[in-house]
């Protein structure tokens, strides 16, 4: 039987006139791995710092077992600045006591990159006062996975962790045997890791059994029941009215519902995107040219990122891009941003980007964009427009937007000085989607949202015909808003990736692993030189690759086409025949480019 850690027992918290927390009681056991969701400010945080005891509760307790080893990462760090990485997380121990241990290298290379933290100027005798607020906290991280601890309490754990930083982080929880309660946003995240999840709702807390997914199927089944429920009351005050009136009750049959089970749930409910209309909207809104980039080189100062890219983003493209941090991500975005502004007069070092002259911008940036504090939150969006055109007739006022952003109509009369970053981070994007624009380019879009806006911003996304670029850290926000993912693997070339995320990790794994021996030999005697591909056949080969991608996504799209078609001509046997045969041919050319691809992919 499972020992009880932690006991939290009619718990209640009070801000203000608020009841954050109003009478809950909840446990934790040995080998439970939870995962803590909910809206911006109702409660997550402070919920699990009652639980570690870093804050009182109002009424109710909290207790511990007896010698329980626990460990708290919260969102502000307790790191002294004067002490080295080393004293901090490894404290004591020599050279050959922590490099002999497993747990250490392990936990070094998943969160740094190496032993020797190949990020800090002076590796782990770097000091900690100059370092940056996501550097810090790596190492608060670091320091609490390297202690043997009962039980683990992360607050947002994967912040400032790139794609290859939270998968690893993923794997080495579930490999862990300590309990673990976790407050994230990333939903991919928490499917790998929680087996149980708290959604903090109102002052409660309910509880469901499993991860991520479980827990959106068990609460649309919940909602569903008490949307019944609440039918069900609406029905019987009506015919407590109509008795009042008449006299005697009339005799009616009991309501009755049945639970659905979860894939019964979803059965229905059609594809989110529908990409044959998308296109055609984007078409209508974009003209053919959106940006053409020719042999374009990127710098960042004097560091070269990006050389002879030859690429497209074409009318109704979705790209997911990931990549290394410094690898220039972010510096892609902006130079297409500085021609499609200057109107092609700003150019990148070398090569050519072609903007076309129908493309209207709107790039959301890391930073938030600063606005007058005393506007009203309705009051800065109105300022971009009163109404806004989502396609697909869909048109909302900007209130309308604002309610499906999470802003009641209370908030929406809230001065901006006084929203909290993850409002001040909607209300941006709420303005960017008001200039009505047909190309987007979001930059780390999920940061400080909650899973709830997450999910609105994903369904307006659903629906909006136009082009986009995603760079995030959040591989769910990618897969589902996202078409295709590209990737710069910091070799200063961009690549398609017909696998995804997935594709990506295993991708670095391989070079990181190629590079290893590599670094060991280098002061090895010189092997005689192996036969190198010249620069010409890896020129020739890189435009080969930029030519098989485009004939890639061409036929991803006719794919797409052929599928709906399929299903538009049902009841046509002779139709359906004709289609099935042109999908099986393209598919079977598709796998054969897939195989060059992966061959120029070694070359280039």
């Amino acid at each position: 039987m499972a020992v009880n850690l932690v006991n939290v027992e009619q718990v209640s918290k009070v801000y203000g006139t608020r009841a954050l927390l109003d009478g809950v009681s909840l446990g934790v056991s040995e080998g439970d791995r939870i995962g803590v969701v909910g809206r911006n400010g109702d409660g997550k945080t402070t919920l699990i710092r009652m639980l570690a005891k870093l804050e009182e509760a109002d009424t109710g307790r909290v207790t511990h077992s007896g010698g329980l080893r626990l460990g708290v990462l919260t969102q502000h760090d307790s790191l002294d600045p004067r002490a080295t990485i080393r004293h901090e997380v490894i404290g004591d121990l020599a050279d050959h006591e922590w490099a002999g241990s497993a747990k250490i290298r392990d936990v070094l290379t998943g969160l740094f990159g190496g032993l020797a933290l190949p990020g800090f100027e002076h590796g782990l005798d770097t000091v900690i006062a100059p370092l940056s607020g996501g550097e810090r906290r790596r190492i608060a991280l670091a320091k609490l996975l390297i202690a043997e601890q009962d039980l683990i309490v992360l607050d947002e754990p994967t912040n400032h962790l790139d794609v290859e930083g939270i998968s690893w982080l993923a794997a080495h929880l579930r490999a862990r045997r300590s309990a673990l309660v976790c407050v994230t946003h990333d939903r991919w995240f928490l499917d790998q890791v929680c087996t149980r999840m708290w959604d903090v709702q109102r002052g409660s807390v309910h509880e469901y059994e499993g991860g991520y997914s479980d827990y959106v199927f068990a609460r649309a089944e919940r909602e569903r029941i008490a949307a019944t429920e609440e039918v069900k009351r609406q029905n019987l005050m009506r015919k407590e009215l109509a008795w009042l009136r008449r006299g005697a009750p009339a005799r009616t049959s009991k309501p009755r519902f049945r639970i659905e089970a979860a894939n019964e749930l979803i059965a229905d409910v059609p594809p989110p995107r529908d990409t044959s209309e998308l296109m055609k909207f984007a078409n209508a809104r974009l003209g053919k040219t959106v940006f053409d980039l020719e042999d374009v080189t990127v710098q960042a100062g004097p560091k070269t990122l990006l050389t002879h890219l030859t690429w497209q983003l074409g009318p109704g493209d979705r790209i997911g891009l990931v990549g290394v941090n410094g690898a220039g991500k972010t510096s892609l975005l902006r130079a297409l941003a500085d021609a499609a502004r200057s109107q092609g007069e700003v150019q990148p070092a070398a090569g050519k980007i072609v903007a076309g002259k129908t493309v209207k911008l709107a790039y959301l940036s890391q930073e938030v964009a600063e606005l007058d504090k005393n506007l009203r939150v309705l009051e800065a969006v109105q300022q971009v427009r009163d109404r806004v055109d989502l396609g697909k007739g869909r048109e909302m006022t900007a209130g309308q937007l604002c309610e499906q952003f999470g802003f009641s109509k209370e908030k929406q009369w809230t001065p901006v000085g006084d929203l909290s970053g993850g409002e001040r981070r909607r209300l941006q994007i709420l303005r960017l989607l008001m200039d009505e624009p047909n190309v987007l380019f979001l930059d780390e879009p999920t940061n400080d949202l909650d899973i709830e806006t997450l999910t609105q911003l994903e369904d307006l996304l659903d629906g909006w015909p136009g082009s986009m670029i995603v760079i995030s850290h959040d591989r769910f926000f990618i897969e589902r808003t996202t078409d295709r993912v590209m990737a710069l693997l910091g070799d200063r070339s961009l690549r398609m990736l017909p696998r995804g995320v997935d594709e990506y990790l295993e991708r670095r794994k391989r070079m990181e692993e190629e590079a290893a021996p590599a670094s060991s030999a280098s002061s090895a005697p010189k092997a005689a030189p192996a036969a190198t591909v010249s620069p010409q056949a890896a020129r020739a080969a890189k435009k080969e690759l930029q030519k098989v991608e485009r004939q890639l996504d061409k036929m991803s799209t006719r794919e797409t086409e052929l599928h709906a078609q399929i299903a538009a001509h049902a009841t046509d046997f002779e139709k359906v025949a004709a289609l099935d045969a042109e999908l099986r041919e393209l598919v079977a050319e598709r796998d054969e480019l897939e195989m060059r691809w992966l061959e120029l992919a070694e070359d280039a």
